[in-house]
């Protein structure tokens, strides 16, 4: 029985070596399943992006991430494709969630990421269609994160959604609280917008 580590191939000690020569690791925490939902937190910097393909590159997981259709125009639309890149159109009539969850269902290897926050700005609340995607789906969600103070970037745990939606943001909140974003006065609040309404944010209250 051949019990030897399968040799890297050259995309994956090319990438490892850029994480290396600037300081970072790559690491996963567990294997990923062949469908799931992974969200990376907080997003404050395009960098997140640069180190999310050096993570894939250097681990050999792979995984399609979602970005907002216009950023798939010429000149550069079809290199974002072939990185990964799932453009998608967002909003009501859209159907954003229902689209997701038919790809899902369509494919028994599906991997993609999303960004809860939506957006490198701050925002005061997670978006929740990732969540309603990979409940509807029965996929799990796997936690990415590049932490900018550890250097680090990975996928964390793999939690399948309960649909407690207040318990699961519990957990998102407990494990993203030990997480640090290039730019920290851009991380968004880990909560969903009942909590919100629930519990205003003195903070950004004049």
């Amino acid at each position: 029985m051949n019990t030897s580590t399968p040799r890297k191939t050259l995309l994956q000690r090319l990438s490892g070596a850029c994480l290396a020569l600037a300081g970072w690791r790559a690491e996963v925490a567990e294997p990923l399943p062949p469908r799931c939902l992974i969200i990376g937190a907080h997003h404050t910097t395009w960098w997140d992006l640069i180190v999310t393909l050096l993570l894939m590159g250097a681990t050999g997981v792979r995984f399609r991430w979602i970005a907002k259709d216009s950023l798939f125009r010429a000149p550069l639309g079809w290199l974002l494709r072939a990185l990964g890149g799932m453009p998608v159109r967002r909003g009501a009539k859209a159907n954003f969630v229902g689209q997701m969850v038919a790809a899902f269902q369509a494919d028994p290897e599906l991997r993609v990421a999303m960004v809860p926050e939506g957006t490198r700005r701050r925002v005061d609340h997670w978006k929740t269609g990732f969540y309603y995607i990979a409940h509807g789906a029965g996929v799990p969600i796997v936690l990415g994160y590049a932490d900018y103070a550890k250097r680090c970037v990975g996928l964390g745990p793999v939690l399948l959604p309960s649909g407690d939606l207040d318990a699961d943001f519990a957990r998102y909140r407990a494990f993203y609280g030990a997480v640090t974003g290039r730019f920290p006065q851009f991380q968004g609040a880990v909560r969903h917008v009942a909590e919100l309404q629930a519990k205003p944010d003195k903070s950004s209250q004049v």
